[in-house]
């Protein structure tokens, strides 16, 4: 068919002229409406006329080209077609094709149409017949992103917009322009909703956009785009959103096809065009690359970018994920093509991949990868340039780019080590070896003022170790092995910050430019500091921190990087029982990995022994459950049946040596183990087969492990061999070698079958038991579990039945002590050859069976125990009087029993009195006396001991003890502080005791017990237990502890409790030498207020101590005097602010506001509002509170010339900082208090910026960041400095600006108007975006020699530091880690004023 013919379809004939000049006079931007008729006609076409006169005119144009026929253009000319017309009527149905609400077949025709014109547009001679428009060529290039249906795309954008607000942790909300675009927006999507296409209608949509991008490919074979760059980036933009448009099946080929039709998807023909725009015949290729691989970088970084406003994140699934992998290739085979070309943009994209993430991890994670595989195809000086580079944004400001250059780390540390020798650069060679990733990039960051940055540092720390490269391995033991050259201390690191940390908030879009940060210098760290560091980072404020800082731990010694000693190890088991959950799970994962690796290590066997056994009772059922595994896994799973003839593999030696472990070193534990077995028994874990294995290791040579098992299981076990245990009991009474540990389990298993055994054999083991208690040859121990035994053996249903067995037996045990402590005491000399050890063992024996038979207990055995502590001899063998009570059992003329017997003496006197209340009102006020008085430390720690056990039996009647048992709080010996604090803690837990009198104010002086173990525990106790408890406590009493440790008691209500002359001077505070632990005690305290209880706490020392003075009900001498100045420093103190004002807004604490998501925002907003109603509420209320008395108290003091004047001063000049501005309306009736305390708030900030000044700034030399001093538990919390930004034209006035901000320019740009006019003319590089006229006219002045660095009118680049020789497109302003190397003479002549100039010459 002739061309004429086939384009009958479209009665170019019938069109008026008049239509299509006014057509064309629209520059074919809105569908111009036809006659009735005509579009009627014209609708009615069909896809396959289109396709007709598609390929009649393509195989004209080869025909023309090959030169075997006439011009297309010649042939329509002699036939009368208008070229005019039928450009027109092409445009009529691409436009409504373009349509929203067009139909299938409008949409069909519409991109045949848009074929159709491309196909003509690249046949030669359409620019000599003018079918060319800019406009025409834009909408048929991208008549895809309209015909193709959006509903899925458009679905996909809002939910990955909803994703990244919803997941990301710092993601910009998106912002619509105006309200008219949401309303269009919301009824272009009713409209689009009311289509529906079916499967065949798309087939036929897609048919359609496989030939327009053909035809587009066809254009770019022939067209040249050199002179219309526009055009170039707009086919750039389809090409890039074409990656999308479907699944690539198989992989794809980047090689230039024969034919395009043979390429099989679109995403493929995208691929080509992208390629084809790299070509020279579309300009110069360095421009068409930068193009082409700023549109690659927002599919590799996995975002949606229109063509303005911030990229938004797309939801990472498979087939997004597929793109980026396929964009990544393509990146990389477009650098192996055009090598030199390419590889400074490819330096470009990896700089922009850095510094444009996110910090969703897992689009972190995505983009290190890219940024490895990018690197894999630059050459060893290319890569150590980039290596440097990223050295550098590794001390970015912002969290983000630091956290992602240590993902960079670690794929770059994966990849194959490069050698020096093999970069061209001798100065960058020292880039390429590993180890220089590892200590100057990723070890760099354990000190990171972001918890984030720091956890992930130190996780990727530990990776390292994991790694199969050597010299990584050997880079990690460098560090804490090898000594460096200099040791850096923690408050001496200073962090890099980018100087374009303001500019890069003025900015919608990063500009595709070399990105450049300053180089800063570092230091290598002591190998003993930098463990010491990881062990401070596993005590630090951050949760995530301390787990990193774990795994990194395990892994060091994993690897035996650091020793397995006991401090190192005992360091990674405390941390399960962290108050962090996730913590304390990562803990028990991390002795897990180091069992696992070293499991015949007997410390690694106790330190997991000590992290998993505990978390057995852990508050967190998710942490029991995780210990309940461990042990299961490592113990249970292991008991297989015992055979002498076959040996343990691995894991059961391991389990036999941790129960070994378990009755020997670590019998401690054996509490928390029990309970994992009461928990195992209600989940039946115990079958008859695992008692079976276990019963056969009982004979075995490590049977005490075995013993202890089935101690646990017996009693929740239904069926036991029990012929084999009465063996085993039988082999037990007549060995001698059986350990002290192993007895108790065996006699625990048999007090546990007594139920189930026969009479016969009961009375042959209670005769067994008694021949063995009479021997007084077992250990304590031992003793106990017998005794236990035997009521186990004895009991029955008839209680008055199992009372007489033990009064029978028990009794005859009473007896027998009973005489063997009269022929001792009564006896002449009885004490001369006493033996020591069978004396405690009567003791003890005598106390354990007088529990159950106290009827035995007689007057003659209570004086026989009492005369072990005293010498009553006499007396008691007359039986006449008692012990007075008034007397300690010190008191009385001593015996010369020795220490320990006296203290069993104590224990077994107080568990007679357990029995007897008559005993206990008795010997109650000798046992305080004695802790009053007495001298031996082991007698008075028992006596602390069975005072508390009495205070739970008679509560009543030790209540008015618990002074005396408080005051052992502040005794000499550490041991009995301890014991006191843990004693008292459990009597309030369980509510035996109140906070009465001064009970809490001796807690809070063990809060600065000179022994810190014991300040640890007190803390401890208090938070964690005590507080949860009383949620009030600490508000309650916080004004009494301000009379009560400065011993002051003129107070009406304060500080009237009774206490004695020796207490009051035992648990002072008072005076300057105790100044630092009152405030010590002070601010624990408010730190854990709530700040209503601060508020509330504020009001309630106006009122009851500053009006008390001010009414002087309360004398303003000394002591008074004292306590108002005490008052005002603690006023003054940062904990008493309220934490709603103080808590930096999220983004105000070193990251990045614009990186916030949804919810982060939202929290924002409400903390804001927030602060902005507490601050309203706490000035009135200081206002009409505490400035009256201020007043008041100023008057008075002045009168007085009281030194409280000069604290009053303190505290109003600390208070005034938030209002500075509104002194003079708050202090309105004193106004020379106003212009004084406006005077010493004027002061201070001088005397505040001149430190400041001298601290930060230097007009030569090479100074460096001072940091805040490291806060608790290692952590560093640094204050950075503002340093000046040098910028080369004159700023206007920043926030907070310091006189360190003045920039070394010439003082002649300081002068009056032609400053004013220099600022108002030139570009400030905050708040504009440069014009790029303006920037080849040099508009930003700049020390001569400095070179300029722009791109294609987007703006400047984000990230500025020093200039690249040779490079003439480099920016250069300093940050603020680099100092100017002297004055410099500045060009501030800026190229707008000379025009200004030459324009009025």
């Amino acid at each position: 068919m002739s061309v004429i013919s086939a384009l009958e379809f479209l009665r170019l004939n019938e069109i008026p002229e008049a239509w299509v000049d006014a057509v064309w006079d629209l520059e074919f931007t809105e569908r111009k409406p036809l006659d009735d008729t005509i579009e009627d006609e014209l609708a009615f076409s069909e896809d396959k006329a289109f396709r007709t006169l598609y390929q009649c005119l393509l195989a004209h144009a080869a025909d023309q080209q090959d030169g075997a026929s006439q011009s297309i253009w010649a042939i329509l000319g002699e036939n009368g077609v208008s070229i005019k017309s039928l450009v027109a009527v092409l445009s009529f149905f691409v436009l409504a094709g373009k349509a929203k609400t067009a139909n299938v077949q409008q949409r069909v025709n519409g991109l045949h149409a848009a074929s159709l014109y491309l196909l003509l547009l690249g046949i030669p001679g359409s620019i000599a017949t003018k079918i060319f428009h800019e406009v025409l060529l834009d909408t048929c290039s991208d008549l895809t992103s309209h015909c193709w249906p959006q509903d899925s795309g458009r679905k996909r954008k809002k939910d990955g917009l909803k994703s990244s607000q919803a997941d990301g942790k710092r993601s910009k909300p998106q912002r619509k322009e105006t309200t008219e675009m949401e309303v269009d927006e919301a009824e272009e999507e009713e409209e689009e909703e009311e289509l529906h296409f079916t499967t065949q209608d798309l087939v036929k949509v897609r048919a359609a956009v496989v030939l327009l991008v053909q035809s587009l490919l066809r254009l770019l074979h022939t067209f040249p785009l050199k002179d219309r760059p526009q055009s170039a980036g707009s086919c750039t933009q389809i090409f890039s959103k074409l990656l999308y448009f479907e699944p690539v099946i198989g992989e794809v080929t980047f090689a230039a096809p024969q034919d395009i039709t043979k390429l099989r998807s679109v995403p493929e023909m995208a691929f080509y065009g992208l390629q084809l725009l790299c070509s020279p015949l579309h300009g110069d290729q360095k421009e068409s690359l930068r193009r082409v691989f700023h549109r690659l970088l927002y599919v590799i970084l996995m975002m949606n970018k229109g063509n303005r406003g911030k990229p938004s994140l797309l939801i990472p699934n498979q087939a997004i994920i597929s793109t980026r992998d396929q964009a990544i290739h393509f990146v990389c085979h477009l650098v192996d093509k055009l090598k030199e070309i390419a590889l400074p943009i490819l330096q470009i994209l990896l700089q922009h991949i850095c510094f444009q993430i996110v910090e969703k991890s897992e689009f972190r994670s995505h983009g290190a990868q890219a940024v490895g595989m990018l690197t894999s195809q630059m050459e060893s000086t290319d890569y150590a340039s980039f290596i440097k580079w990223l050295f550098n944004f590794s001390r970015s400001s912002k969290m983000v780019c630091r956290l992602f250059s240590v993902d960079v780390v670690m794929v770059l540390l994966e990849q194959p080590e490069r050698r020096p020798e093999e970069c061209q650069d001798p100065e960058l060679s020292s880039y390429l070896p590993h180890k220089f990733l590892i200590q100057n990039l990723l070890f760099a960051r354990r000190m990171d003022e972001s918890p984030t940055v720091q956890g992930r540092a130190l996780a990727c720390l530990a990776q390292c170790l994991e790694l199969s490269s050597l010299n990584v391995t050997r880079a990690v033991h460098n560090l804490f092995s090898a000594t460096g050259s200099q040791t850096v201390l923690e408050d001496e690191i200073t962090e890099g910050s980018l100087s374009c940390q303001q500019t890069q908030k003025t900015y919608r879009t990063l500009p595709f430019r070399t990105v450049e940060i300053s180089n800063t210098e570092g230091s290598d760290c002591d190998a003993k500091e930098n463990l010491a560091l990881i062990l401070r980072r596993v005590k630090d404020s951050k949760s995530n921190v301390r787990k990193s800082a774990l795994q990194t731990l395990v892994g060091l010694l994993k690897h035996n990087v650091i020793p397995l000693t006991r401090e190192n190890l005992a360091t990674l088991s405390e941390r399960s029982r962290d108050p962090a959950v996730s913590v304390k799970k990562k803990a028990l994962q991390c002795v897990g990995e180091l069992l696992a690796a070293k499991p015949e290590c007997s410390v690694v066997q106790k330190a997991w022994l000590q992290g998993v056994v505990p978390a057995v009772v852990d508050s967190e059922n998710s942490v029991q459950d995780k210990a309940l595994e461990a042990l299961d896994q490592v113990l249970l799973s292991q008991v297989k049946l015992y055979s002498a003839s076959r040996h343990l593999d691995a894991g059961q030696r391991l389990t036999w040596d941790l129960l070994g472990l378990l009755c020997n070193e670590c019998r401690n534990l054996s509490r928390y183990f029990s309970r994992a077995f009461t928990i195992w028994s209600k989940q039946n874990k115990f079958t008859q087969t695992f008692i079976t294995n276990l019963i056969s290791h009982t004979d075995a040579d490590h049977s005490a492990g075995a013993w202890l098992l089935l101690s646990k299981v017996v009693a929740s076990s239904p069926r036991l061999p029990y012929g084999k245990i009465l063996d085993a009991w039988d082999s037990l009474v007549s060995s001698k070698n059986v350990t002290a540990t192993t007895c108790c389990h065996i006699l625990c298993v048999m007090g546990d079958i007594a139920v189930h055994l026969n009479e016969d054999t009961k009375d042959r083991i209670v005769g067994d038991l008694m021949s063995w208690l009479k021997t007084f040859t077992l250990s304590l121990e031992v003793i106990c579990a017998a005794v236990e035994t035997l009521y186990q053996l004895g009991r029955s249903e008839d209680v008055k039945q199992t009372q007489a067995f033990l009064n029978q037996h028990c009794g005859e045990l009473v007896s027998v002590c009973e005489a063997y402590l009269a022929g001792i005491i009564l006896r002449e000399k009885g004490a001369e050859n006493l033996n020591e050890e069978l004396m405690v063992k009567h003791l003890h024996t005598l106390g354990v069976a007088s529990l159950q038979c106290p009827a035995k207990v007689g007057k003659r055995t209570v004086l026989l125990v009492e005369s072990v502590l005293t010498t009553h001899s006499d007396q008691l063998a007359e039986n006449q009087e008692e012990l007075p009570t008034s007397q300690p059992l010190s008191q009385f003329k001593a015996n010369s029993l020795p220490t320990r017997v006296r203290a069993h003496g104590v224990i077994t006197l107080g568990k007679l009195c357990l029995q007897h209340e008559e005993l206990v009102q008795k010997y109650l006020p000798v046992f305080a006396r004695e802790l009053e008085v007495g001298t031996e430390v082991a007698v008075r720690n028992n006596v602390v001991v069975i005072m508390c056990d009495l205070c739970m039996r008679y509560t009543n009647i030790v209540d008015h003890y618990i002074p005396n048992i408080s005051a052992c709080l502040r005794d000499s010996e550490a041991v009995i502080r301890e014991q006191t604090l843990i004693m008292l803690t459990n009597l309030l837990q369980e509510e035996f005791v109140k906070w009465k009198g001064s009970l809490f104010f001796r807690f809070m002086v063990a809060l600065v017990d000179p022994d810190p173990a014991i300040a640890s525990i007190c803390e401890y106790c208090l938070l964690h237990l005590l507080l949860k408890k009383n949620p009030e406590m600490f508000s309650q009493h916080f004004i009494e502890c301000i009379f009560h440790f400065n011993s002051y008691n003129k107070h009406k209500s304060y500080n009237k409790f009774t206490q004695s002359e020796r207490e009051k001077v035992r648990f002072s505070l008072k005076g300057a030498q105790h100044r630092q632990n009152r405030f010590r005690i002070y601010r624990f305290l408010l730190e854990h207020f709530t700040d209503a209880q601060r508020f509330n706490i504020t009001v309630k020392i106006n009122q009851t101590i500053l009006a008390c003075f001010a009414d002087e009900e309360l004398p303003l001498d000394a002591d008074g005097a004292e306590i108002l100045s005490e008052t005002f420093n603690i006023l003054s103190l940062k904990e008493m602010k309220l934490q709603a004002i103080t808590t930096p807004a999220a983004g105000a604490t070193g990251e990045e506001a614009e990186e916030e998501n949804m919810a982060t925002m939202a929290k924002v907003v409400l903390q804001a509002a927030q602060k902005k109603v507490v601050s309203q509420v706490q000035k009135k209320a200081f206002i009409e509170n505490t400035v009256p008395l201020i007043i008041s108290l100023k008057s008075m003091l002045e009168q007085k010339h009281s030194p409280v004047l000069r604290d009053l001063m303190a505290y109003l000049q600390v208070t005034m900082q938030d209002y500075r501005n509104e002194v003079k309306e708050f202090f309105s009736g004193d106004e020379q208090l106003a212009v004084e305390l406006e005077f010493a708030l004027k002061t201070a900030e001088k005397e505040r910026e001149m430190a400041e000044q001298m601290d930060n700034c230097s007009l030569t030399g090479d100074a460096r960041t001072p940091t805040a001093q490291c806060s608790v538990q290692g952590s560093p919390v640094r204050t950075r400095p503002l340093l000046p930004f040098i910028f080369a034209t004159p700023q206007p006035p920043l926030r907070n600006t310091l006189s360190a901000r003045v920039a070394h320019t010439d003082r002649r740009v300081h002068s009056s108007r032609r400053e004013e006019h220099v600022r108002s003319k030139s570009i400030a590089l905050e708040g504009t975006v440069m014009s790029k006229g303006a920037v080849n006219n040099r508009a930003i002045s700049t020390p001569k020699g400095v070179n300029i660095n722009l791109t294609f009118d987007e703006g400047v680049s984000a990230i500025f530091g020093t200039s690249v020789i040779g490079e003439t497109s480099v920016l250069h302003v300093r940050s603020n880690e680099q100092q100017a190397h002297g004055l410099r003479q500045w060009n501030v002549q800026s190229p707008l004023r000379q025009r200004k100039k030459s324009s009025k010459v």
